[in-house]
């Protein structure tokens, strides 16, 4: 919708004024201001910490404000929980996917509202508006019956959003919902957001990534340090640069930095051949050479992270070979790839690369806890010492060490997963969808380290769906299809639309 379309006066589906949370010795919010339209995308940027997370809460029901006040069409409103805002019709999506794993599709979607009739559960009919729901979010192929547990990220983050809708919601809040989405996964998601504002339904999009608020947004407000810097803005007539400037305080170069490509004569460090894994891929034949950057594109489900993973020895391999330096590794054993200098830093950090409730000290230190032994015992003292040069060194922020590394920010605990690797010194760095929920300063940051560790001879390996990220970063770049690789040549030669051409059609060049 054009907000020149919508009427101004019109009083607003929902309302924020001078919203103000308090933790103890943190203001997460400390003055927060914005409006959201029947039938409006109101896209909310900030930088990881900006305090997007706890205002999402707040118009969620999860937490309650300590001083101002919500107004939902003129009247305020007091949630005291989370099934208070569903009951008046505003609904969330968030990053993290509050799925039951164990539980069928159906189920998940009418979880909490089960569809039942003199105190039986029809799941007959579950199911039934189950396909319908996922049918217009363009996954017909998404069984009501299958374990949401054995779907890959993208798909379980479709029946979230199927979750939503199934609640007739008339205000939903979408935190980073392409992050999993490969690009015809986001098209789909586009589509939906606009068939649901024709509807009058308001959307609340938050994401990172810049282009798509200048694709689906209407209007856009930014936080930054918990508080309203700018509201209201249209999408159409604020510039990029104004926006990363307002959200950051300061001007960035959104790009990638110049390149220095690899010596000519640079030895090389990764070699894998005929590498195979269990249906996902096969045939695969990589080799990156000291101070290299690779990129691995291709669409979610071409097996680009089961490469990273069975590279790294979390999942064992069913042919083929990876040697670091010339030695043969064990297959399907981290302990031995850890130990030859690879290091992975994955897609989904928070399950799979950090020890949420551990301080910060000790997420950077696991993987070389034999460098900090004494006598049988651990030297904390040492480690903290060690983390706090990294941390520094890394601008996380904030900077103690000793807090738990789940109460940083998104980037921030990215740069933490960097940090474990730095310290080991690894030869092999594999990065997993390495911005995945990072904002554009935290962003901007790690581009420039994983260019820092090239020139310092690490061999890097990247997966991401963001096709301009592969391109921008990498030195060659191998493109994958249904398991095998269609194409594989230097990253200057490539674009965009070639990239997509190649993963959709699977034809090498």
């Amino acid at each position: 919708m054009n907000p020149d379309d919508m009427n101004p006066d019109a009083v607003p589906l929902l309302s924020v004024h001078d919203v103000v949370k308090r933790f103890p010795g943190v203001v997460a919010l400390g003055g927060v201001n914005f409006d959201v339209r029947a039938g409006e995308v109101h896209c909310l940027l900030g930088q990881n910490g900006a305090g997007k997370s706890t205002l999402i809460k707040v118009l969620a029901g999860a937490h309650r404000p300590d001083e101002g006040e919500l107004r939902w069409q003129g009247e305020t409103v007091a949630f005291n929980d989370p099934q208070a805002a569903i009951s008046t019709g505003i609904g969330a999506i968030h990053q993290e996917l509050d799925l039951v794993a164990g539980l069928s599709v159906a189920a998940n979607v009418f979880l909490g509202h089960e569809l039942s009739t003199a105190g039986f559960t029809r799941r007959t009919l579950a199911r039934e508006r189950t396909r319908e729901l996922l049918d217009l979010l363009g996954h017909p192929d998404i069984s009501p019956d299958r374990e949401v547990g054995r779907l890959s990220a993208a798909n379980q983050q479709v029946v979230s959003m199927a979750r939503a809708l199934s609640r007739d919601s008339r205000l939903l809040i979408m935190d980073e919902p392409s992050a999993v989405l490969d690009q015809d996964e986001v098209r789909t998601l586009f589509r939906v957001i606009r068939q649901l504002t024709t509807r009058g339904v308001a959307v609340v999009y938050i994401s990172h990534r810049l282009e798509e608020i200048r694709e689906i947004g209407d209007r856009v407000t930014v936080l930054k340090d918990g508080r309203t810097v700018a509201t209201g803005l249209p999408v159409a007539d604020v510039r990029t640069a104004d926006l990363i400037e307002l959200m950051t305080g300061r001007t960035i170069e959104y790009a990638f930095g110049p390149r220095t490509p690899p010596a000519p004569d640079a030895p090389a460090v990764l070699t894998v051949r005929g590498l195979a894994g269990a249906g996902r891929f096969s045939g695969v034949d990589l080799t990156v050479h000291a101070g290299e950057v690779v990129g691995l594109a291709g669409l979610v489900g071409s097996g680009r992270s089961e490469v990273l993973e069975t590279v790294y020895g979390a999942r064992k391999a069913s042919a083929g070979t990876v040697e670091v330096d010339g030695r043969r590794l064990r297959r399907g054993s981290v302990g031995a790839a850890v130990r030859a200098g690879i290091g992975l830093c994955p897609e989904e950090r928070k399950s799979q690369g950090l020890l949420l409730d551990q301080a910060v000290y000790r997420n950077i230190t696991v993987s070389s806890l034999s460098a900090f032994a004494r006598l049988g015992f651990l030297d904390e003292g040492a480690e903290r010492a060690r983390a706090t040069e990294l941390v520094e060194a890394l601008d996380v922020r904030p900077t103690g060490v000793g807090r738990a590394v789940r109460t940083l920010s998104g980037g921030n605990q990215q740069k933490v997963v960097l940090a474990r690797w730095l310290l080991r010194d690894c030869r092999v760095l594999l990065l997993d969808e390495p911005t995945r929920g990072v904002d554009v300063g935290a962003r901007s940051e790690i581009y420039q380290l994983v260019r820092q560790l090239a020139d310092r001879g690490v061999a890097v390996v990247v997966v991401s769906s963001d096709v301009e990220e592969v391109l921008g970063l990498a030195d060659r770049v191998l493109v994958l299809r249904e398991g095998r690789v269609v194409h594989e040549g230097p990253a200057r030669e490539l674009d965009e639309h070639r990239v997509l051409d190649l993963v959709m059609e699977g034809t090498a060049a």
